[in-house]
């Protein structure tokens, strides 16, 4: 093995530096080396000549070129693949953490919960690449990851390139496409299909293992396994431990089935299993727990208020103590959608949901509800309330204690006290700061329709906190996305926060704004970490203040571990809201830790495809990684959904400079110049594309502009590779020392 370590040493000297052996098994060894194009260690994983030869470069590299088209949270992906002196390879990611197996040496039996969640991340990977027509077809503990505590799977190329190679290879090497003790009993027989239950059986052996501390079939030689795997019924797990849950055992069974046609027809049908209302890790996590999905209105012109209502009844039950409830983004992601009762538990952790509609007629009301039992669905309480509109506060309240005494919890509430306190007497206001928030949620040009929903409501009510609150936000966002220049607004942004805390100062909705007008816009750093904390401090579960926390951390201390728990806290919050996990993306970025942040980024473009943040940053970090290819695809994502923002061009800019494209990158510069004589442009928009284009002296001029505007983009220039080409010019640190960094 040393001469092939040498060889491979010597082929790849100008693409990586080996720096030894990390592991080897039948098929192939794998090297840690350091990329010396980008600044990372990667693992190199080189097939046995033997099956290299039987399986052939052309077949080889199609294969992974397969593999490598996977991008999954928990799929590891694949950086590279070739041939060099002879040798088949592909390049991955090193990951400093552990393997399952080497979790399952150390502890022999998981944690019943741990291993139904790892389980479940594993399954999450097979569903998705089951839909894209690719099986692994050699799930077992040595193929699991760790990294940032979640499973990730590798090696989805090897067993897929012995397969369509067949009967040669194995002839020619004698291998199995698999490993005994976790191959489906069709992986043995010659000729037969295999299909994505193949995985679920392979990945039931796993669970078996890491509830059992076995395999479910042991013997002296893989023929004995197999056998054993053919012939004889499943040992049972509860004899060996009694803790498992039957149904986590029936659900382990039936994957386990010796006929496909018995098992679960998808991985995700046997995860949905696992995490029955029964389970542990459903016992743990879901208890006393809802989600409020959006109510229905047959009317497009009131959803504003269905949306309200619907809210507002979320956030009467969070006052509850005990109860969890799913955060509005998450819950809202459903709408529109047949619900699947199953999905909705599982997705947002939660065992019980309330449905409900709706119907506003002139000054009536009728709002109908049903909460439903996740595991069974059957439902538990169902009403129908009819009321005038100006008694809809109180209809809140009386749906938020009905739904607690139903699945009797117990809540302060209960002395009498009101769940819901108006936060206006003017039910016009109401109105009003309810189609407000439902256009400050669209983001884009809906942020000048919720500015005016705002002033109108304030006008009826110049002492409603909300709508102060609600106003600091939207124009505040204009700025941030670079639609009004920022010292024409900031103004107006303090008065409204000013008066929010003074009408409501344990508003955490007004703390949260203070925050991150102190961190964007005024780069008063302690005051902004005070606000933002106490903003958490008033309301734990208030996921905005969490994700810009954690940019503060990460941004602006370099405290990137008090940073990360911030991020992730507000991912658990909300974890189908793609905002929580772009900005837990950003983090990482400034972090260093690339690779997990591509992996957060690519969850939030699954989540939002059409929201161009995710793609922006994406596009940045393979920039700076040097996989310019992937970059370009990105960021021509990000200028087209949203309509050629200065940030996506700059950032293309920058791309087209790595391309050696010169005249693109002039192209945009000369596109922001023309659009900033005409429109609002900020500076350090356009500085980032002067230095794309090599005119570092005028970027810093642009920058020191920029300092004078207040230009929100300025909190990324110590840390985010966006100002990659300025970061190591001897004016920079003066530059940062005038924004406010720390030294």
């Amino acid at each position: 093995m040393v001469a092939v370590q040498e060889r491979l040493s010597a082929a790849l000297a100008d693409r990586y530096r080996i720096e030894g052996e990390a592991g080897r098994g039948g098929m192939a060894t794998v090297y840690i080396a350091r990329d010396l194009k980008n600044p990372r260690r990667v693992a190199i994983k080189v097939l046995n000549e033997e099956l290299a030869s039987a399986i052939g470069v052309e077949r080889f590299l199609r294969e992974i070129k397969t593999a490598a088209g996977l991008t999954h949270p928990h799929i590891l992906p694949l950086f590279d693949s070739d041939q060099a002196d002879g040798l088949l390879f592909y390049v991955m990611p090193y990951i400093e953490g552990e393997t399952l197996r080497n979790r399952l040496q150390r502890e022999r039996q998981l944690p019943i919960a741990d291993a139904i969640r790892i389980a479940c991340e594993v399954a999450d990977a097979l569903a998705y690449a089951h839909s894209l027509g690719v099986v692994h077809r050699d799930i077992k503990p040595e193929n699991i990851l760790f990294e940032a505590g979640h499973a990730v799977v590798s090696d989805f190329g090897i067993a897929r390139a012995i397969s369509t190679a067949g009967g040669d290879v194995l002839t020619a090497t004698g291998m199995l496409i698999g490993t005994p003790g976790y191959m489906s009993p069709e992986q043995v027989e010659h000729g037969a299909s295999v299909d994505g239950r193949s995985d679920t059986y392979s990945l039931a052996c796993m669970l078996y293992e890491m509830l059992g501390g076995d395999r479910p079939f042991l013997g002296w030689s893989a023929q004995a396994v197999l056998a054993r795997q053919l012939l004889e019924p499943v040992p049972s797990l509860r004899t060996v431990r009694d803790t498992v849950p039957p149904e986590v055992e029936r659900a382990i069974l039936r994957a386990l089935a010796k006929v496909p046609a018995d098992r679960f027809a998808t991985t995700a049908q046997f995860a949905e299993a696992l995490v029955s209302r029964e389970s542990p890790i459903a016992d743990s996590a879901y208890e006393d727990s809802i989600a409020v999905l959006p109510f229905a209105n047959p009317d497009p012109e009131t959803e504003y208020f269905s949306d309200g209502i619907t809210e507002e009844i979320g956030n009467a039950l969070a006052r509850i103590p005990g109860l969890k409830v799913a955060a509005r983004t998450s819950s809202f992601a459903f709408r529109g959608k047949a619900v699947d009762l199953a999905e909705v538990g599982t997705k947002l952790k939660v065992a019980t949901v309330l449905e409900g509609s709706v119907r506003k007629a002139g000054s009536r009301l009728r709002v109908t509800v049903q909460l439903i039992n996740v595991a069974d669905g059957y439902q538990l309480w169902s009403e129908r309330y009819d009321r005038e509109m100006t008694d809809v506060f109180a209809l809140q309240d009386e749906i938020g204690k009905a739904i607690a005494d139903r699945l009797q919890v117990t809540f302060l509430a209960t002395s009498g006290g009101p769940l819901v306190t108006p936060a206006t007497a003017n039910l016009d206001a109401y109105h009003l700061y309810l189609k407000g928030r439902y256009f400050w949620a669209q983001r884009g040009l809906g942020l000048k329709h919720a500015v005016d929903c705002f002033n109108q409501a304030l006008a009826l009510d110049p002492n409603y906190a909300l709508a102060h609150a609600g106003l600091a936000d939207a124009y505040t966002l204009l700025a941030e996305y670079g639609m009004v220049p920022p010292n024409v607004i900031l103004p107006q942004v303090r008065a409204a926060i000013e008066r929010a805390l003074a009408l409501a100062p344990q508003l955490a909705e007004a703390h949260c704004a203070s925050g991150e007008l102190k961190l964007v816009f005024d780069w008063d750093w302690p005051q902004a970490a005070r606000s933002l904390r106490r903003a958490i401090e008033l309301n734990p579960h208030y996921v905005a203040a969490r994700y810009r926390l954690a940019l503060y951390l990460s941004l602006v201390e370099g405290l990137f571990e008090e940073a990360l728990d911030q991020a992730r806290r507000a991912v658990e919050l909300d974890p189908l809201a793609p905002l929580p996990v772009a900005q837990l993306g950003v983090v990482l970025l400034a972090a260093g830790r690339h690779e997990e942040a591509i992996v957060a980024l690519r969850r939030s473009v699954e989540l939002a495809p059409g929201m161009f943040v995710p793609h922006l940053h994406l596009g940045v970090i393979y920039n700076h990684l040097g996989q310019i290819e992937q970059a370009l695809a990105s960021l021509e994502v990000a200028a087209a959904v949203s309509g050629r923002h200065p940030s996506a061009l700059t950032a293309l800019a920058a791309c087209f400079r790595s391309l050696g494209k010169t005249a693109d990158v002039l192209a945009i510069y000369e596109e922001l110049a023309a659009r900033g004589r005409r429109e609002y442009v900020s500076a350090s928009s356009l500085a980032l594309a002067a230095a794309a284009a090599g005119r570092v002296d005028e970027a810093f001029q642009l920058l020191d502009r920029g300092c004078v505007d207040r230009d929100s983009i300025l909190i990324y220039a110590k840390r985010h590779p966006a100002f990659g080409l300025l970061q190591d010019d001897p004016r920079m640190p003066q530059l940062l020392r005038r924004i406010g960094f720390p030294e």
